[in-house]
Order: C-alpha cells, then sequence, then structure tokens
C-alpha cells in the first residue's frame, strides 16, 4: 500500500477520534480506512491506535508517529500547492519598487507590453532612490543598480551599465578639462544627495586604485535626470550611469570628461524575498525584464 496514504488515514483517525469520521473526511469506506491503518502498524511492528466501543485514541507509540506523520503530510500538500502554484497563470498586485531614473526612462516604456501579456496582474510600481525594506513594507520585488548590500534576498542580474564623469562642451569651454584624478578637486562636481557616501566619489585610477574625491558644486539633488540636465547646461561634471547619459553622449551634448579612466561597471538587479519558490507574477516579471534587456550592456543603451 501507499505509505503516504496509511499515514493519512492514521492521522485522520486520530484527528477525527474514530474511523467512520475519518472516513467520510478521506471519501473512502470505513473499511478501507482500517486496512490502511492495520496494514501500516504491520509494517511498523507496533500497535498506534487504542480501540474500544466507544473511542479510538492513539497509543503513545501512535502519539509520537502522529507528530512526525503530521508534518510529513503538511510538507506533502505544500509541495503539491507549490507545483499548481507555479505552474498558475501569473494573476494578483504586483508591487515593485524601481529606482527612479531606470524606471522612468526605461521600465516605464516597456510596461504596457508585460500588462497586456500578463492581463490578470496589477503592477502598482513606486518609484524611488532609496533601498525599501521588501518584505516590512509590502514590496513583492525592488529593481536596483549598484553594488547590492549583503542580505537575504534573493538577486538576478537583469544587465549592465557603466558609470562615468560627464560634462558639457560649454563647462570645458569655461573652467578647462580636468586630465587626472587630482584635477577635479578644482572643478565644479554636481552631487546626487541619496549617495550613501554623501559628496564623495569614489573612482578607480589607471593603476587600480580606488580614490576618492571631495569637492563642492554649485548643485545637490537626489534625482539622476536632474543631474543630467544640469550637467548638459554647463552646470559642472556630473557621475552617472549610460543608461541615463547615453543619447545625450551620442548627440554631443556631453562629453566623457577623463576617457582614459577604467570603466566603473554596475550591475542592474531583480531582487525578491526568499523562500522556497517565486510566485507566477514575480517571476513572470523578471522574466520579461531579462529578455526586453537581454541586448542591452553597459555601453549599448
Amino acid at each position: 500500500m501507499d505509505r503516504l496514504t496509511e499515514m493519512e488515514a492514521f492521522a485522520m483517525v486520530v484527528d477525527q477520534g474514530g474511523f467512520t469520521d475519518a472516513a467520510k473526511k478521506m471519501g473512502i469506506s470505513k473499511s478501507a480506512v482500517s486496512k490502511h491503518v492495520s496494514s501500516l502498524e504491520t509494517r511498523l511492528g507496533a500497535r498506534l491506535l487504542n480501540r474500544t466501543t466507544r473511542r479510538v485514541s492513539p497509543t503513545e507509540i501512535g502519539l509520537a508517529y502522529y507528530d512526525r506523520a503530521r508534518r510529513v503530510l503538511n510538507d506533502a500538500g505544500e509541495a503539491d500547492a507549490l507545483v499548481t502554484a507555479m505552474q498558475s497563470a501569473p494573476s494578483g498586485t504586483l508591487r515593485v519598487s524601481i529606482a527612479t531614473d531606470f524606471g522612468v526612462n526605461h521600465v516605464s516604456p516597456i510596461l504596457g507590453k508585460f500588462l497586456h501579456r500578463y492581463p490578470d496582474v496589477t503592477v502598482n510600481m513606486v518609484l524611488n532612490n532609496r533601498y525599501v525594506e521588501l518584505i516590512s513594507e509590502g514590496f513583492d520585488m525592488a529593481i536596483r543598480v549598484g553594488e547590492l548590500e549583503d542580505s537575504s534576498l534573493r538577486a538576478r542580474k537583469i544587465c549592465e551599465t557603466q558609470r562615468r564623469m560627464i560634462a558639457a562642451p560649454s563647462y570645458f569651454q569655461r573652467y578647462g578639462r580636468p586630465e587626472k584624478i587630482d584635477d577635479l578637486n578644482e572643478h565644479k562636481l554636481l552631487h546626487y544627495s541619496n549617495n550613501a557616501n554623501g559628496n564623495v566619489w569614489k573612482i578607480t585610477a589607471p593603476s587600480g586604485e580606488q580614490r576618492q574625491v571631495r569637492s563642492g558644486g554649485w548643485l545637490t539633488v537626489n534625482d539622476g535626470q536632474s543631474l543630467l540636465n544640469a550637467a548638459i547646461g554647463g552646470l559642472g561634471i556630473a557621475y552617472l550611469p549610460s543608461f541615463l547619459y547615453a543619447d545625450p553622449l551620442r548627440a554631443g551634448l556631453i562629453e566623457d570628461v577623463i576617457p582614459d579612466l577604467p570603466v566603473d561597471i554596475q550591475g542592474v538587479y531583480a531582487i525578491y524575498p526568499p523562500g522556497r519558490y517565486t510566485q507566477p507574477k514575480v517571476r513572470s516579471f523578471i522574466d520579461f525584464l531579462v529578455d526586453a534587456f537581454k541586448d542591452k550592456g553597459p555601453t549599448d543603451w
């Protein structure tokens, strides 16, 4: 006989307090339930139930076995539910936090394609430039750019970008062009106020050494597009990802400040809570983004 069926029959008898109610619950005959339990006791070589004309109760061994058997049955039920959930069509509300610059410029334009593909999914997209607490703040997932914090969250890389220092030709005409990292101390830098390092830029020198640059400027703002606009307007030097500055760079509105410096490659990641399985709505959105940005690289924006 099937071991799980024997376990289920025994556990149901304990739960219901008798063979008759257990049979009704399982949708089989009373004799079938009795046969399953007897087969289990024979296989184990132990009496699991005390049977009287009035009631049925587990023996000491039966009670210990029941505790373990119930866990096994619950795990089996969860396994069945897992398969069903993973094969079901994505549905429900997907609450996602996305870095503002990436969300506005690259996720928003393609979001309609995802929603048409999965009409049972509703997206609640929150654009912000801080690291939200996914679980405590009720987010299903987040899109983050750059180095990831150590955490128990799961991550999948969507694409890559690169950060470069950029400025407008008009800025160079007025203030000159820095030729090396040390020259930046004499220039106007445009700062990102949400930077965890404050108004400090970490730049890799040609030698591979990590250098820190501290210098003031006319503008500090918590929005990358505003920094880009300021750079295009000649207000200073900005340190931005290629997914933001690629078009103005191709158009000649801005230039790479020190082209010989090593490239700072950053990943763009989908972050989601740990667990035994990923919800279909989350998995489908991540798969969609990975496919949408499969041809995007550090400079291909």
